[in-house]
């Protein structure tokens, strides 16, 4: 037996396996709702607006869909950074791919109109905690959800972002603009301070669980390209 063979081995690195995990856990979300999102897939398909990327399914499909596509630019973006001699440039790459293509669709989402845009007035309900039996368990996942993506990679693009108030700061005030958003375009949605808190507190927790990334970046400038050598002689 050749115990160098076996030594010299490259061993999965740490990355290759939170890649793995994230595909098997889109997989499975995919394998779940497998069924809605067949169900929208012609329409998707033949490029028609009305049936795909106004109803759940359809822009739920569509993500998923151009997730390769999303995978390549950050391969791209991370191999340019590499060339310039930046460093940290997959996780740069990664967080900046991953904060829009995880954000965008659930913005979209929620500003998508009800059944009666523009011909109802823009309604408010500001009494914290009152929308919470409302919204059921799926309904809290979902606004959980909307700005998770940026909560988890915003502080690992910008070290200024790089604390938990700051997250939470970010999440409350984008959910802020949203439902704004829905109040003044009168979408024939509820602006809920709920949604608000909720959105907030998922950008948070995603903060928490990329904190191990983001910290380290806050006390590198990993941004900056390497001093190239001075030329001898």
């Amino acid at each position: 037996m050749n115990h160098d063979a076996s030594l010299s081995a490259p061993r999965p690195t740490r990355r290759t396996v939170l890649i793995g995990l994230a595909v098997l856990v889109i997989a499975a979300a995919a394998f779940a709702i497998r069924r809605p999102l067949m169900m929208s897939a012609p329409v998707c398909l033949a490029g028609r607006w009305h049936g795909c990327y106004d109803t759940f399914n359809g822009v739920v499909l569509m993500t998923l869909v151009t997730l390769p596509l999303a995978v390549l630019v950050a391969w791209a973006l991370a191999r340019r950074r590499r060339a310039a001699g930046v460093a940290s440039a997959w996780r740069t790459s990664l967080a900046e791919v991953g904060m829009v293509h995880g954000t965008v669709p659930f913005v979209w989402l929620t500003l998508m109109p009800g059944a009666s845009p523009g011909l109802v007035p823009g309604r408010m309900s500001l009494v914290p905690l009152r929308d919470l039996v409302v919204m059921g368990p799926l309904g809290i996942v979902g606004n959980l959800l909307v700005f998770a993506s940026l909560g988890f990679f915003a502080p690992m693009r910008f070290a200024a972002l790089a604390s938990l108030p700051r997250i939470l700061a970010l999440g409350a005030g984008c959910s802020v603009l949203v439902e704004t958003a829905q109040y003044v375009l009168r979408l024939d949605r509820v602006s809920s301070v709920d949604d608000v808190l909720v959105n907030a507190a998922g950008a948070l927790l995603a903060g928490l669980a990329s904190r191990r990334w983001w910290r380290t970046r806050a006390g590198a400038p990993s941004d900056r390209p390497r001093p190239m050598p001075a030329p001898v002689g």
